[in-house]
């Protein structure tokens, strides 16, 4: 009688290493085993879906930031060869923005935009902002629950960033949605015919918006951004209103989406480790030690692009002149060679230099800003709400691929 063969089940096949799972909802919730697998089986990946270099260890993220070129909008030219004429009016505005210039010409707008954002105006702030965040919590502390995204996390740095602009702060809501449009720019992969439209109809606003606040504020100063793109002046320089328009755009961006997914994805995490959520409302002088490590483990962005200024080497892989290299935070930020234990959240983590604001040259200059919003916002909700708990449900990511935050997050608490 012949014997039963044994039957080897087969191997389950890893899917092909590339940035593109992100498109997985199930992988944008937590796409940190990608990052990982990325970074040991393949740190300097060609990724031939994306065309692109995907760096994810810390160590290369940080030379990407400081020796590749930030200059990657393509033209109105090269759009119109490609056949994607239709985003031209928004590579006019991107081409000025400082976010995608390099020196010489990005240490020129940076230094006349770095005067609105001097630390000594940011620290001034931090009582304004405590006020803002109790008056967004005393709408919803007495009843017992609410969405921390759109009762906290949207207004908060909208209301705050309407101010640093020296526009109207009841103008909020208006420039949140504006912003949101914007960033789908500035964080998928993938170009989307299908929001072409609604990105340069919110462009074209934008633009009329603050062509009148230039004027407004020309006829009556008032302190901010605008103001300080109007008159900032190094050595008889002075930028153009097309500079100020886009610059001001990438700005109030910027200030809102990064705030706002630090402030949803920091509660959220810290629901999720009620350990950590315990030791901090057991010693508020943590806050900021908190902050950072939340950065670290949630980074707001994930990731960004930049192109090789010449033929190159990096992480023993022959990078061409012009190739793209996606730099990847979210991976940098939990590299097992940088940060032991990268996976577990520690509030009480020392050496924590993260990249969640980027590096070198390229640092947000509105992180000191930002880091005043979430240790406040987290402050007073760990303050205010002591039996703060998650409510029941799926959590759904937004599709912004590179800057991760949530569409919604309910909470309660007892009232």
């Amino acid at each position: 009688m012949q014997e039963p063969r044994s039957v080897t089940p087969p191997q389950r096949q890893e899917p092909p290493l590339s940035l593109y799972h992100l498109l997985d909802p199930e992988i944008l919730a937590n796409p940190y085993p990608l990052y990982h697998r990325l970074r040991r089986e393949d740190p300097v990946h060609w990724d031939p879906f994306l065309h692109a270099w995907v760096v994810t260890r810390y160590a290369d993220v940080i030379t990407v930031f400081q020796r590749f070129s930030a200059q990657r909008t393509p033209t109105p030219e090269q759009l119109e060869a490609m056949g994607m004429q239709a985003l031209t009016p928004l590579a006019r505005v991107m081409v000025k923005q400082m976010l995608f210039l390099d020196p010489p010409a990005h240490t020129r707008v940076r230094s006349l935009a770095a005067k609105a954002f001097t630390p000594r105006r940011v620290a001034v702030l931090r009582e304004h902002i405590r006020d803002i965040a109790h008056s967004l919590l005393d709408r919803v502390q007495a009843q017992g629950h609410m969405d921390v995204i759109a009762d906290l996390a949207y207004p908060l740095p909208a209301i705050v960033t309407a101010e640093m602009l020296g526009v109207p702060t009841e103008d909020w809501q208006q420039l949140t949605a504006w912003s949101a449009d914007f960033a789908q720019v500035l964080g998928n992969f993938q170009h989307n015919p299908d929001r072409v439209a609604q990105v340069i109809r919110s462009l074209n606003e934008m633009t009329a918006y603050f062509r009148t606040a230039i004027r407004e504020i020309e006829r009556h100063p008032r302190e901010g951004l605008i103001h300080a793109f109007l008159t900032a002046e190094i050595d008889g320089d002075r930028l153009s209103e097309e500079e100020i328009i886009a610059n001001t755009i990438i700005t109030m961006v910027g200030g809102q989406e990064t705030t706002t997914n630090l402030i949803g994805n920091g509660v959220l995490s810290l629901l999720r480790h009620p350990d950590q959520l315990a030791l901090l409302r057991a010693d508020l002088s943590l806050i900021p030690s908190a902050v950072e490590e939340l950065l670290r483990y949630e980074s707001p962005s994930q990731h960004t692009a930049r192109l090789a200024p010449e033929d190159t080497e990096l992480g023993g892989k022959k990078i061409r002149k012009r190739d793209a290299v996606i730099a990847v935070m979210g991976a940098a930020n939990r590299d097992p060679e940088r940060f032991p234990d990268p996976d577990r959240l520690n509030i009480r983590r020392e050496d924590n230099r993260h990249v969640a604001f980027a590096w070198g040259s390229h640092f947000c200059f509105g992180a000191a800003l930002a880091r005043i919003e979430g240790q406040i916002a987290i402050e007073l909700i760990v303050r205010r709400l002591p039996s703060l708990r998650l409510e029941p449900g799926p959590l759904v990511w937004r599709e912004n691929l590179g800057l991760r935050g949530l569409k919604s997050l309910p909470v309660s608490w007892e009232r």
